[in-house]
């Protein structure tokens, strides 16, 4: 199973990669193999402002529908369209091309709440 360190995770099985104001965030290695093969990633929330946990898209698998939440505060400013032709992006490169969205983040602060990636090997128990 792969960990990136350089990332930040939460319990909801997301990463996050900071990047001075922008938060990219995608489902983990670890998620994608749980759900199966993804057929479908929709976020329809795309210029709106939500908090912290809101629910901002579903990611589909063959066998179950699962919501995506927003692991900060902040307005979503990009979704990765490729995705909308090839959902299986995230399957197979998840940290990379299977990136969902980007989030203008507007509380700093939130940051120091999610995962480590050690804490996150605890969470999956890799």
């Amino acid at each position: 199973m792969n960990i990136p360190s350089d990332l930040k995770y939460t319990k909801d099985h997301e990463w996050v990669r900071i990047e001075g104001d922008i938060a990219t965030v995608g489902i983990t290695d670890f998620a994608q193999g749980e759900l199966g093969d993804i057929v479908y990633v929709e976020v329809d929330t795309l210029d709106e402002t939500l908090d912290r946990e809101a629910v901002f898209g579903t990611v589909e698998a063959v066998k179950t529908v699962s919501d995506l939440f927003l692991p900060l505060s902040g307005e979503l400013v990009e979704f990765n369209e490729a995705l909308e032709d090839e959902p299986e992006k995230v399957n197979s490169d998840p940290y990379g091309e299977g990136w969902m969205v980007k989030i203008k983040f507007s509380n700093k602060d939130e940051i120091s709440d999610l995962l480590s990636d050690a804490d996150y090997k605890e969470l999956v128990g890799a």
